[in-house]
């Protein structure tokens, strides 16, 4: 199993003590799986997003990718697993503004050390951006900065891809093509994807559906 998720908690302070978000989640992701996670605003979905990715700390519980708990490892500890094993795609697109097309899609490729000049091409040949690959991101449509984010998270070859509502400031048209865009590359790489959506039609092309409510998968 590539990744499992053992009775998960998270709280945050709050004025008149802890405030519960995640209340212990079980959950397990094979690889090639694709799953998304549904649940109303404020229901925890974005942070179990970030305790998967090790973007935050969780308040107990395990989260094991590859065998390797998450939970127990230090901020550079959990940095090394998101550079290695980890491609994010976020809502925001946070692209580099300074760097070109070319060079957002190879930056996280190259801190992991698995850049490749050629199977980058090939993905943004995929996904549509052949010929802007020397503009920077100003330069881009919405949905062209997203399907930047996407080949970035892609092209360092990573186990595990988390998607938090990756199509969610785009029109539905160029929504519903990047998505099938980025499941048709997903499947072809053999990655698990986990994606956080608010919409029943995404939800439905992923090949399973988790929904959280106040904290809680039911």
């Amino acid at each position: 199993m590539l990744l499992q998720v053992k009775a998960l908690k998270k709280s945050y302070d709050g004025a008149e003590g802890p405030v519960p978000v995640l209340r212990g989640i079980d959950m397990s992701v094979a690889a090639g799986d694709t799953l998304a996670l549904t649940g109303e605003s404020g229901s925890g979905k974005s942070t179990l997003l970030h305790l998967i990715g090790g973007l935050d700390s969780a308040s107990s519980g395990e989260v094991l990718l590859n065998g390797q708990d998450i939970c127990q490892m230090n901020d550079a500890g959990r940095a090394e697993v998101r550079r290695k094993n980890v491609g994010i795609v976020f809502q925001q697109f946070n692209l580099i503004p300074s760097l070109d097309v070319t060079a957002n899609i190879a930056f996280q490729a190259r801190l992991a050390g698995q850049y490749d000049a050629k199977a980058a091409g090939d993905l943004a040949d995929a996904l549509g951006l052949g010929d802007h690959l020397a503009k920077y991101p100003e330069q881009l449509s919405g949905g062209q900065q997203q399907r930047v984010a996407i080949a970035r998270a892609l092209a360092a070859k990573p186990q595990l891809i988390l998607a938090d509502e990756p199509t969610g400031n785009l029109d539905e048209a160029t929504a519903s093509e990047v998505m099938a865009q980025m499941l048709q590359l997903v499947s072809a790489t053999g990655a698990a994807l986990i994606m956080v959506t608010h919409s029943p039609r995404l939800a439905d092309r992923m090949g399973r559906q988790l929904h959280l409510r106040q904290g809680v998968l039911v």
